[in-house]
């Protein structure tokens, strides 16, 4: 998909500059997918301590769709499936006692991995490094970016010059590119290059120290991650990998009358406030790895591109507190939002105006976790003891649907807090991708949010199905790689009352001008029969769900001949799921589909829903993704002649 003919060598599809979590999530996706990539970083190795360390269910859910999480969960991280909460005690005698314990990722949210995984950055970055020396990319380290300019009337296909040289200014490179990736971080050249200001939402700015290290305590809850107030202070506890525990503990705050933001603290100050925090419980250090003072203020950048050429992702786009552990699971879905954007405007499906979906859609999670942050610190600094029992009633792992008649802000604020933190709460807004009333596709076969539970902006239900051709039980919603295709989920309803509709379907997909077939691809006839996903076209994937037990399915009977080309991805709907316990066909209820006539989803790349519609018989199902595809793709929708 990368550049087609010969260009000089200091040509690349795209300059990535820092190579942290959001910088080497981008350049693993598009290493994956062919693309030229210069990628540079001022550090002479990865992070060797320290630094961000919390891999929130959501973001292991895109670790093991790329492959990665086997790697990651090799380092042996810590697991946190609870926060527990430690104040003084109410008769006022001195020290701290346990108020309460939260599930960290709540029964109400439906995650493969209702846990926080927690190990140091630089594990996580080697990761991605083997991954791009895999594919030919090595971060060239220690180089940093002098300058660049951006001109389309220079050069309309490598409009972005960068200058880039070595930190001790023994070599120097020019280098034309296609785009420039700025994920240096809170101090960002490129953004500063850029004249791109920083408003800051929290006045109040805050600095903390931070330990890692070894400890010896008898304080029972050193394995979960903790949460303590005490006449003598504030602590949070977040356990790691090989033993080690993390501590932040604030140091200073704007609201203080000496607050100084270059205050600092030195390693036995921090230890000793510990120690007084945490009595009547000891603690002592075996070792000390990493140490760190810095101040920490709420800010996000005004914008995340001028031209669609030059972007930002992670911190060189919002900055805010450690304590939630966003940090680096926002920065790799602002990669991974721009990635496969990218790959689909460089491999000429998607028009350009696709780019301006990146900044609105990524700006606006920012902003929600902007101010969940200033909610999460109130939740923690504010709450009561009755509210602590009413959030443990509250999650407890009761059916859906037997909830309280009545929930109080603090419960209503936890559960959207959790939803958020988890990741599964990320929502992108109506746009081209992600249908609404106002969108160019409009037809009686759209499903609405009132018609289903798949809505266009979030992601995509996990669901338990049994594979057909193999008999394994799956993840759904795993089924299909992060490989920069669309995919469609043909749920198929019953088979005997969907059959003419499904074949309906599979003919009007197979027209000329249909956005199946105008993306077919020109080696369709020449592809292994053992190519799984991408049979007839690199763009599209297709799933297809029947409501009926494996043992009563035949793929060559039951499916058109397009739809058995996957026989790979066809799925018996008839797992039990205790989310639906009464539905016969639970991964369709799941999705608040008819579980006779079913219905078709598709979903973007990145696992967020774009549509969902009706499986009718006659074409109106495949008009109506005609329209929505042709609303940014780069050919024109819609024929009458069939060609597979």
């Amino acid at each position: 998909m990368a550049t087609q003919t010969e260009k000089p060598s200091n040509y690349y599809d795209i300059v990535i500059v820092g190579a942290g979590p959001v910088g080497l999530m981008l350049s693993t996706c598009l290493a994956r997918w062919g693309y030229k990539i210069k990628h540079i970083d001022n550090r002479a190795e990865p992070t060797p301590t320290g630094r961000a360390d919390g891999v929130q269910p959501r973001s292991l859910d895109l670790l093991r769709n790329m492959g990665l999480k086997s790697a990651i969960m090799a380092y042996k991280p810590a697991r946190v499936y609870e926060v527990a909460f430690w104040d003084p005690p109410k008769t006022g005698n001195a020290g701290i006692v346990r108020t309460g314990t939260w599930a960290s990722c709540p029964s109400f949210i439906d995650a493969r991995y209702p846990f926080t995984t927690l190990l140091h950055q630089g594990m996580i970055e080697r990761v991605f490094i083997a991954d791009l020396e895999k594919n030919g990319v090595q971060v060239q380290r220690p180089w940093t970016i002098t300058g660049f300019t951006s001109d389309e009337k220079v050069n309309p296909e490598y409009p972005v010059e960068v200058q880039i040289e070595h930190v001790d200014g023994t070599g120097s490179e020019n280098i034309r590119a296609k785009y420039l990736f700025g994920g240096e971080g809170a101090r960002s050249f490129i953004r500063d290059q850029l004249k791109i200001g920083i408003t800051h939402k929290d006045p109040i700015a805050y600095v903390w120290g931070v330990m890692d290290g070894v400890v010896r305590t008898d304080f029972p809850d050193i394995k979960m991650k903790c949460t303590i107030h005490s006449e003598q202070g504030s602590i949070m506890v977040i356990p790691r990998e090989d033993n080690m525990v993390r501590l932040y503990i604030q140091i200073a705050s704007s609201t203080d009358a000496d607050f100084n933001p270059r205050k600092t603290a030195t390693i036995e100050e921090v230890q000793a406030s510990a120690k007084r925090i945490l009595q009547p419980y000891t603690i002592e250090w075996e070792r000390v790895e990493w140490y760190s003072v810095y101040p920490i203020g709420q800010g996000i950048s005004d914008k995340y591109t001028l031209d669609h050429r030059v972007f930002l992702g992670g911190d060189a786009c919002h900055t805010h507190s450690p304590k939630a552990g966003q940090g680096m699971n926002t920065a790799f879905l602002d990669a991974l939002n721009l990635a496969w954007k990218l790959h689909a405007v460089e491999s000429g499906f998607a028009s350009r105006s696709l780019l301006e979906t990146y900044e609105p859609e990524r700006k606006e999670v920012a902003e929600t976790l902007l101010d969940f942050d200033n909610k999460y610190a109130r939740l923690f600094s504010q709450r009561a003891t009755s509210d602590v029992a009413a959030v443990t009633a509250a999650t407890a792992d009761v059916p859906t649907g037997n909830a309280p008649e009545e929930e109080n802000e603090f419960i209503k604020m936890f559960k959207s807090s959790c939803e958020f933190t988890s990741g599964y709460g990320v929502f992108y807004k109506a746009n081209a991708l992600n249908w609404s009333a106002t969108h160019p596709a409009q037809s009686h076969v759209v499903l609405d949010a009132a018609a289903t539970r798949l809505q266009p902006g979030r992601l995509f239900i996990n669901a338990n199905v049994t594979r057909v051709i193999d008999a394994n039980v799956v993840h759904l919603e795993q089924e299909v790689p992060l490989n920069g295709s669309f995919r469609l989920f043909v749920f198929g309803g019953a088979p005997a009352v969907s059959a003419q509709a499904l074949r309906d379907l599979a003919a009007n997909m197979a027209r000329k001008g249909s956005f199946y077939q105008a993306y077919a691809r020109p080696d369709a006839a020449a592809v292994s029969h053992h190519e799984r996903h991408n049979p007839h076209s690199l763009f599209f994937t297709v799933c297809t769900v029947l409501a009926a037990p494996r043992s009563a399915i035949e793929i060559a009977r039951d499916l058109p001949a397009l739809l058995v080309r996957y026989r790979e991805n066809v799925y018996a709907d008839d797992r039990w799921d205790r989310r639906v316990p009464d539905a016969k066909a639970a991964a369709h209820a799941k999705m608040g589909l008819d579980q006779e006539r079913g219905g078709v989803a598709v979903v973007r790349p990145d696992g967020h829903v774009g549509i969902v519609v009706k499986l009718e018989e006659g074409s109106a199902t495949v008009d109506a993704l005609n329209a929505y595809f042709g609303s940014f793709c780069t050919k024109k929708l819609g024929g009458d002649s069939a060609q597979l």
